[in-house]
């Protein structure tokens, strides 16, 4: 399962890696290289309407959840091996069990659809947008959505036979995805435990979020109320209370010890020490979680500082990557000679369509001069080649950095337009993200031995179902919850923002005394950027990304992220085998359970539902 991390970088879990975050992969070169694990049967059922239609289904859900969670913690979910167990499940339950060809559809349809709160910019450069005081309608952000959503599925179909059938990358959540489907046929039994362990843990999570709708100390018991302690109340006032928010403690058992541990840590230094020394050395004098006037919007500049640096060393850092993706032939292949082939007029067709839609609608929409937008396109099928080999070798894909180094062009290319340095570098960074996912797919279609062809077609329907639901829920959400506000925090559009205005305004941007953090920040990203590969230690260096993440969100987010680690840590003890096998599908219930029951939550707050208790 992949995770996107706030700036649009990836981070792959479990199969376990982790966003922007930890590299839990080994790399390519030391792993062998992998052949086709499965021969398709004669006449094998394939690109079937049951197939899309369950992949589209799932994925479109985890989509509107990753809306949810990506505003709260500005990390996305991948919907691949969620949507392959789900499916597979369904059918064999009612005993019309998917082929493995028709599982591998439904996984592909998933992760295209999943896909799409990431790709789209919904958590990241569109509600940065928002929040510099841009509104847009429905039918705006759904065209505009439309018209980036395909870019990146058009950039991969050319690098598909190089970098899947010639060079045999390994793309390791592709791969797992793969050995998930043909476990699950082989063992259909354990596949209907797993999904009705995530469709417990769901349905619980889902309860308890509405239940904590009418009464919110169920999630967020105020201790320091009850118990009137005054050191409870004082660590109350800088975020360190107890929140019990489900999809974030499952996550805990996703992200691993190294990043929960550097959340954990993130949040001590940010709220613990920085912030009270900010407001004792008078800096600030607004209420602690004011961004204009108070620590808050202090401690978010040296966060951004600390994750923009990790990631533009670490990419630095990965020159060979870049070298070898540059150097390499994009084979594409004969369909003539191949009925599975894509067709070249297939994505050479719809990638000119593509461009000329995408520079229309930011013309349109945003105001961005078409020659800007094919820049961007041009500057993304660059990158695209990076992210996919980048994917392939470690299984992260480095958009993070690659973002904010299209944010450093732009910034020179339209100097003092904040709203065309995010939105131009939106488009590249969506077109390099989606096809560094969409070729783990057709990875997972190799080793099955499926159609490349059959695939690219239910990519293209997933991502369509994803853009019907995906927009309907942003608007939802946003309208009940305000951007930056506790309930929704949106670190990954904060961080984008504070980059664009730092790139527009100058050093003008930073409150006084931040510009010496910021300096140290960079310093402490680059350093632990460069320890990160010491091979000896590189398992014990905390994630800046991590860290930084920790000084935009409330302390609590991350505690409750440290708690589901413990809760890990205790089971692991106790049943490793049982983490084994159900530790995905439970913290995959969680998150989405408490993201669907968010929805109903929104729509109820935006009906002027009064909760039954307090507020």
């Amino acid at each position: 399962m992949l995770v996107h991390a706030p700036d649009a970088r990836v981070v792959r879990l479990a199969p376990m890696a982790t966003p922007d975050l930890p590299d839990p992969s080994p790399a390519a070169d030391d792993a062998p290289a992998s052949d086709v694990m499965y021969t398709p049967l004669p006449g094998e059922k394939q690109l079937t309407l049951r197939a899309v239609a369950a992949g589209c289904m799932v994925g479109s859900i985890v989509s509107c959840t990753n809306i949810y969670i990506g505003l709260k913690i500005g990390w996305t979910f991948g919907a691949s091996i969620v949507s392959a167990v789900l499916g597979f499940a369904f059918f064999s339950a009612i005993g019309k069990r998917l082929s493995v060809l028709e599982t591998n559809i439904t996984q592909t349809a998933g992760s295209a659809a999943g896909a799409m709160a990431s790709a789209a910019g919904l958590v990241a450069a569109i509600p940065a947008m928002e929040m510099l005081g841009f509104e847009l309608e429905v039918w705006q952000l759904m065209a505009w959505t439309a018209s980036i959503a395909f870019l990146g599925v058009f950039f991969a179909v050319p690098l598909r036979r190089q970098m899947v059938e010639i060079d045999k990358l390994r793309f390791p959540t592709g791969t797992a995805t793969a050995e998930t489907v043909l476990a699950m046929v082989a063992e259909a039994a354990e596949a209907a435990k797993k999904a009705r362990v995530l469709l417990i843990t769901g349905i619980s999570a889902g309860l308890f979020t509405l239940a904590s709708y009418f009464v919110p100390f169920l999630e967020s018991p105020p201790l320091h109320e009850w118990l009137g302690w005054g050191f409870l109340a004082t660590a109350a006032e800088w975020g360190f209370t107890v929140y019990l928010g489900p999809a974030l403690f499952g996550a805990g058992f996703l992200i691993g010890p190294r990043v929960a541990l550097s959340l954990l840590l993130g949040a001590v230094v940010a709220w613990g020490v920085i912030g009270p020394a900010v407001k004792s050395a008078g800096w600030v004098d607004g209420p602690v979680m004011s961004y204009a006037t108070g620590p808050r919007g202090w401690v978010l500049w040296p966060g951004v500082a600390l994750m923009v640096s990790e990631a533009l060393t670490t990419l630095a850092l990965s020159w060979k990557t870049f070298a070898r993706a540059l150097r390499a032939p994009t084979a594409v292949g004969d369909a003539k000679d191949d009925p599975n082939a894509i067709p070249n007029r297939w994505w050479m067709g719809g990638l000119v369509a593509g461009t000329a839609f995408a520079a229309v609608m930011a013309w349109a929409v945003f105001d961005i001069a078409p020659w800007l937008t094919l820049i961007a396109v041009a500057l993304s099928s660059v990158l695209a080649i990076v992210a996919v080999r980048s994917v392939g070798e470690t299984d992260i894909n480095p958009i993070g950095g690659m973002g904010k180094v299209t944010q450093l062009v732009y910034g020179g290319l339209a100097p003092g337009q904040t709203g065309t340095n995010l939105m131009t570098a939106a488009i590249t960074g969506a077109g390099a993200s989606q096809a560094g996912d969409m070729m783990q797919d057709l990875k997972t279609g190799y080793l099955l031995g499926a159609s490349p062809r059959k695939q690219f077609q239910a990519q293209l329907v997933g991502i369509c179902a994803g853009i019907l639901l995906v927009v309907p829920a942003y608007f939802l959400f946003t309208g009940a919850f305000e951007l930056g506000s506790d309930k929704m925090p949106a670190p990954a559009a904060m961080a984008w923002k504070a980059m664009a205005e730092l790139l527009t305004q100058g050093v003008d941007a930073l409150p006084q005394g931040a510009g010496m953090a910021v300096v140290v920040a960079c310093a402490v990203g680059v350093t632990l950027a460069l320890l990160g590969r010491v091979e000896s230690i590189k398992g014990r260096v905390p994630s800046g990304l991590a860290m930084g993440i920790a000084f935009i969100v409330p302390a609590y987010y991350s505690l409750v992220m440290f708690y589901g680690l413990v809760a890990w840590w205790i089971w692991k003890r106790r049943d490793p085998e049982g983490v084994a096998k159900y530790n995905f599908a439970l913290a995959s219930g969680l998150v989405v359970g408490e993201g669907l029951m968010g929805m109903v939550n929104a729509a109820l707050k935006l009906l002027g539902v009064s909760p039954l208790f307090g507020s």
